[in-house]
């Protein structure tokens, strides 16, 4: 009986985690586990110059400020319903922060990962060997699309979620150190089980935007003999700087930006997660003050990305490129 079609994609899926588990899991471990240590180091650093310093008063700005002797228990007593609301919104900004490292790491591991994906099988001669197993062409791609946009967000998500928790067990051991209640000033005021739900809601957003992305690096990846990087960038960059020299985009009533922002920005930078905050509709007209990054990720601003024709004019863009690669795939030989 033959496997079910599901059934080998799951393995292909699977194959791609395995061959590429440095990337999809073990980078966004190392970026997390860094930004904890820098977090802890800095936390210790300034639990050591406190104690060091001179028990009394400094003055900064005109201002006296004590620097040793904190009680943070006593300050909590004095904060207002609005004071603790601006705290909740520090919070959940040092929450987003936290966990930004290893998505940064996400966005190198797709870049790169989709760049030599079917370059590194011709060039190691490997693509034989899988082209002679009972898996079209057509599976082996689309495995690696999903790979990029499906598998390796959900990991670099679970991982920033240990992340964002081990920064809060981090921040509630000097709170509690200074007299102050972790539950009060951080887990109460914070709201981190709806930053997880965002964090996890903004995966389909990602899969769509960055299509155009992984298709151009997919495409690249099988069309070029050697250099595929180089490939990548310069062929967007010197379309750009041509559209810009010439003012080719007056034709249309356009500026030059235009083109740098939606043709050679959406070809080289859709794997950044968040890149599409710029063309979301925020709930709120000004991004000021604490809560401006929370307001940047919240569900209806994320989703709002569906409603524009950036997002679905690249989904067409880099499925049209996904199936010309699937096509030089099938037919390509270096000989």
């Amino acid at each position: 009986m033959l496997p079910h079609p599901t059934h080998k994609f799951a393995l292909l899926l699977r194959r791609e985690y395995w061959e590429h588990k440095g990337g999809f899991l073990r980078a966004p471990l190392v970026a997390g586990g860094i930004s904890l240590l820098l977090t802890a180091m800095a936390g210790i650093t300034a639990e050591v110059l406190g104690r060091r310093a001179t028990p009394g008063t400094v003055q900064v700005n005109g201002a006296h400020v004590q620097i040793n002797g904190l009680d943070l228990n006593q300050l909590t007593s004095k904060m207002s319903a609005d004071d603790l609301r601006q705290l909740g919104g520090a919070v959940d900004v040092s929450l987003l922060l936290s966990s930004a490292w290893p998505f940064i790491a996400l966005a190198f591991v797709v870049f790169f990962y989709c760049l030599g994906s079917l370059y590194d099988e011709r060039r190691d001669r490997s693509v034989l060997f899988w082209k002679s197993l009972p898996v079209s062409d057509s599976a082996t791609v689309w495995s690696k699309v999903a790979s990029a946009t499906v598998v390796a967000p959900l990991i670099a998500t679970a991982v920033a979620l240990v992340t964002m928790f081990g920064f809060l067990v981090i921040a509630s051991g000097l709170v509690a150190m200074h007299g102050g209640s972790p539950m009060q000033l951080l887990w109460g005021p914070g709201h981190p089980l709806t930053i997880i739900g965002h964090l996890v809601a903004a995966v389909p957003v990602y899969a769509l935007w960055s299509l155009p992305t992984v298709g151009w690096l997919l495409l690249c990846s099988a069309w070029a003999r050697s250099k595929p990087f180089l490939w990548a960038l310069m062929i967007p960059a010197f379309a750009g700087i041509f559209v810009s020299w010439f003012d080719l985009m007056k034709v249309f009533d356009l500026q030059a930006g235009w083109f740098w922002e939606n043709i050679v920005a959406r070809m080289l930078l859709g794997t950044v997660p968040g890149s599409w905050i710029p063309v979301a509709q925020h709930t709120s007209g000004s991004m000021q003050g604490p809560e401006a990054i929370s307001q940047a990720m919240n569900l209806q601003s994320m989703y709002s990305v569906l409603q524009t024709p950036q997002l679905w004019i690249g989904v067409v863009a880099g499925v049209l490129m996904i199936l010309v690669a699937i096509r030089l795939r099938r037919w390509r030989d270096e000989g």
